[in-house]
């Protein structure tokens, strides 16, 4: 279910007051919450030697939830330059970091050698030759094709542009030896929020399988399988969680047929982000206006510029109004924000208690994919972050933006160029 109740228990009480401190809007997190999921997820794969959770970094980039991975033990899946940055800056260094872009620029591939390296995972042929320094160890991203289906947020595997297309793989990890990798993990990432663990047991076996061809084919060993995110959380009320014990058993199970068959046995790693922080986060806004005219529209002082997945993707995010149990006489209404486009909506003909400026709106699962994926569009402010610790104290872990900071990139010297002169 979305927000567990534990969590409402934490926070709920307070959030008035928090709110009255802080200002809203804000996105809040769950420190407890974080960590008894990555208690659960370590748990449920203690029977796989040597796994590892790689924290997805885009699901929540923020150094102070980033800590909280390395304290927990876990690295990072890592996209951008930025994002290794970032994980550095909590202390990940090395094989801590997987380092997975795509049409990846020198400058990328440059960022990723230094500091003490990473995992490189290419993500395409092409980009074999492409690395300045080829790493001992190396990893490719694999894309099945149509022999898989994905899902609705990423799509068909033969309609993605990520990936070594199975026709390549061969090709590649030859490649890649050829320019001195000695050392060689196998990637893949073919669906967002999945709520099946038996599709992510299938991806293991997929990896498993794939791994055993290519070592017998090329004569190598993989030192670990990464079966990528994509490990879905209930947005819905009602909905089923993952079984991440039923995947942590399956895994097991099959790695150990894989160590009977060939003698050896590769790690396991996971990306999870979604999973890790997704429903220990809530955005916390206020009622601020009530327009009824073919509809009613709630409109908040937060805009689709702090979580746009419901525009975006017509994505569902359960809401409560503080103080308000829904009822049978509830009536739908859109809950909208200011900006200047129709879809900024974070809920359509959704029933709610009645609702008066001044209400507490707490939106679910924002913990994931919402205040990382802001815009500035029209000019909109992203808002500020809080993190609520295990000892209820409340820690702003992010500011909120000010005009300053939207306008900061036109203060700059000056330069031209006129074509043609040296």
């Amino acid at each position: 279910m979305p927000m567990s109740p534990a969590f409402q228990a934490r926070l709920f009480p307070t959030l008035p007051s928090i709110a009255e401190h802080f200002g809203t809007p804000f996105h809040i997190y769950d420190e407890a919450g974080i960590r008894e999921t990555g208690a659960r997820l370590k748990q449920a794969f203690a029977t796989v030697p040597g796994f590892n959770e790689y924290f997805a970094v885009k699901a929540l980039p923020n150094p102070a939830i980033l800590r909280l991975m390395r304290e927990m033990g876990f690295g990072f899946d890592c996209s951008s330059i930025a994002e290794l940055v970032l994980s550095r800056q909590a202390g990940a260094r090395g094989e801590q970091i997987m380092f997975t872009s795509n049409n990846t620029s020198q400058e990328a591939f440059a960022a990723a050698a230094a500091d003490g390296g990473c995992i490189l995972n290419l993500d395409d042929l092409s980009l074999i030759d492409k690395v300045p320094e080829f790493p001992e160890l190396i990893c490719f991203r694999y894309n099945p094709g149509p022999t898989r289906d994905g899902n609705s947020i990423i799509g068909k595997p033969e309609e993605a542009k990520f990936g070594v297309a199975h026709g390549q793989i061969l090709d590649a990890f030859r490649h890649a030896r050829e320019r001195g990798a000695r050392r060689f993990g196998l990637h893949t990432m073919l669906a967002s929020n999945e709520l099946h663990a038996e599709y992510m047991v299938q991806t293991v076996e997929m990896l498993l399988k794939l791994a055993e061809w290519i070592g017998t084919t090329l004569d190598l060993r993989f030192e670990f399988i990464n079966i990528g995110g994509g490990l879905g959380i209930p947005y819905r009320p009602g909905e089923a969680a993952f079984n991440i014990e039923r995947l942590g058993a399956a895994s097991t199970a099959q790695l150990q047929e894989f160590a009977a068959r060939n003698g050896y046995v590769p790690r396991l790693y996971t990306e999870s982000g979604r999973y890790m922080t997704g429903p220990h986060g809530v955005l916390v806004t206020r009622a601020i206006n009530r327009k009824d005219i073919y509809r009613t529209c709630i409109g908040v002082d937060a805009c689709m510029s702090a979580l746009m997945r419901p525009g975006m993707y017509g994505a569902y995010h359960h809401i409560d109004v503080l103080g308000k149990a829904p009822g049978p006489h509830d009536r739908p209404v859109d809950v909208v924000g200011s900006l200047c486009e129709n879809n900024d909506k974070f809920a359509v003909q959704r029933p709610l208690p009645e609702v008066a400026d001044g209400d507490l709106l707490a939106i679910h699962d924002t913990g994931a994919h919402g205040q990382a994926m802001g815009f500035n569009y029209n000019g909109k402010l992203r808002p500020k972050e809080l993190l609520l610790r295990e000892d209820g104290r409340v820690d702003l872990i992010r500011r909120a933006e000010t005009l300053d900071d939207y306008f900061a990139t036109l203060s700059f010297a000056g330069d031209s160029f006129i074509v043609g002169t040296p």
